[in-house]
C-alpha cells in the first residue's frame, strides 16, 4: 500500500469511527469525513489510565471497543468504581469544553481502543463547519443531559430507599 492508500485508508477508518459513535448522528457524510481528519486514534492495556483524577485534559474521548471504569479514590487511597463504559461512550466532555480538572479518572477495565478529539484541533472547524461544531456540541450535551437524568434518578431512589427505612439499611 503506497502512502496515499494509507492516509485514505486511515480517512475512511476515522469517518466509520466517528459514523458509528453518538458524535456521528446528525452528521452528513462529508461532516464525518471533515471531523475524521482530527481524531487521533489509541489503545489502552487493561488496568492503563485515560485519565488521571485532578489531571486536565482538553479532549473528547470516544470509547470504541472494551471497557472502562470511572473511578474516584477514596480516603484510603483506593478505587471505587462510580460508572463502567461501553463501546460509544463518551469521556471528559466537561473537560473538553471548560478545561477544568477531572472530578474522576478513566482506567481500561480490559485492552481499549478510543478515539479522542483535541479542544485546540475542533477550535479550527469553528469557522470553516460550524454546522459540524454545533451537531457535535448537541452530541455532547445529550450525553450530559443522560448522565444527569441518570444521576437524578439514582438519587431518588436512593433517598426514597433511606426514607422508607427511616435511615436503616
Amino acid at each position: 500500500m503506497n502512502d496515499y492508500e494509507n492516509v485514505k485508508y486511515a480517512a475512511d477508518v476515522g469517518k466509520s469511527l466517528i459514523k458509528n459513535s453518538p458524535l456521528g448522528v446528525e452528521l452528513s457524510d462529508e461532516q464525518q469525513k471533515a471531523l475524521a481528519e482530527i481524531i487521533r486514534v489509541a489503545g489502552l492495556k487493561a488496568g492503563e489510565f485515560l485519565l488521571q483524577e485532578g489531571a486536565v485534559d482538553d479532549s473528547l474521548h470516544v470509547l470504541v471497543s472494551g471497557r472502562m471504569e470511572v473511578v474516584k479514590s477514596d480516603q484510603g487511597g483506593e478505587y471505587v468504581t462510580l460508572h463502567v463504559l461501553q463501546p460509544g461512550d463518551l469521556a471528559g466532555e466537561l473537560g473538553f469544553i471548560d478545561g477544568q480538572p477531572h472530578s474522576a479518572g478513566l482506567r481500561a477495565i480490559t485492552d481499549c481502543e478510543v478515539f479522542n478529539i483535541h479542544r485546540k484541533e475542533f477550535d479550527t472547524l469553528v469557522e470553516k463547519e460550524p454546522d459540524l461544531v454545533y451537531k457535535v456540541m448537541r452530541a455532547i450535551v445529550r450525553t450530559v443531559h443522560k448522565i444527569v437524568c441518570s444521576m437524578n434518578f439514582q438519587h431518588a431512589q436512593l433517598t426514597d430507599y433511606i426514607a422508607r427505612q427511616h435511615g436503616r439499611y
